[in-house]
């Protein structure tokens, strides 16, 4: 059966604000997990709510839970000086970048409805980048041992990654997600070690294709193949 998940575009946010949305969301959806288990319930016939959230942040640094504050190369001063907020999250990875023109993807599932492996689970939503930035021209790819979508991955001089990811899951409930660069100032990614990865480099869709790309294009793109990725349908 068809899943049907609620779609919320949230404009341009800050973010602690939709961290706390996420969480509300997480909570919501774990107590019903919890009343179901409780009862003996079948958990792929419960009333929990899939979302996808897809929001465009003010400038932020987020640090993964695992992830170490000295790949970040700058100060707190100098953050504040450079209007770059930071959080340390609950998220798997390492430390990345979030800021205006880039897309980013906050899934909200119960993957109790659709597959409990997470392995699955991020690989779909590399698909889901993978198939957009086919529709553009561009190959593309994973790279082993490291999540996200990258370009030329094998390749130690051109390897450089267009889209960052990051998730928690709890009681088989995601959140977090997907960071997809369209038109962004790659110049704030100098002052940290992206995904805490020496030596590889950012893109953009706007750097790979010599000029800016229609971002609410892009964003239609995504919830296009999203539906397809994960079989499910959009309702706003």
């Amino acid at each position: 059966m068809r899943q049907k998940v609620f779609f919320e575009d949230l404009g341009i946010k800050s973010y602690q604000p939709i961290w706390d949305y996420q969480e509300s969301l997480l909570a919501a959806n774990t107590q019903i997990k919890s009343l179901a288990r409780e009862k003996e319930l079948d958990l792929t016939s419960t009333s929990t709510e899939h979302r996808l959230l897809m929001v465009e942040h003010n400038p932020v640094f987020t640090l993964g839970k695992n992830g170490k504050k000295e790949h970040i190369l700058v100060s707190d001063e100098q953050l504040k000086k450079l209007g770059i907020e930071f959080f340390h999250i609950n998220r798997g990875g390492d430390i990345t970048y979030h800021g205006l023109q880039q897309i980013v993807g906050y899934p909200i599932l119960d993957l109790d409805k659709f597959k409990t492996d997470l392995g699955w689970y991020l690989r779909s939503l590399e698909q889901v980048i993978i198939n957009v930035l086919t529709d553009y021209g561009l190959k593309g790819e994973r790279s082993k041992g490291e999540t996200g979508v990258w370009l030329n991955p094998e390749d130690p001089f051109m390897a450089r990654k267009i889209c960052a990811m990051g998730i928690k899951c709890s009681r088989w409930i995601t959140m977090h997600g997907f960071a997809l660069n369209v038109n962004t100032d790659l110049s704030h990614f100098e002052f940290i070690v992206p995904c805490g990865i020496q030596g590889k480099a950012v893109t953009s869709l706007e750097k790979e294709l010599g000029g800016k790309v229609n971002y609410e294009e892009v964003k239609e793109k995504i919830q296009k193949q999203f539906e397809i990725v994960f079989e499910c349908d959009l309702v706003s």
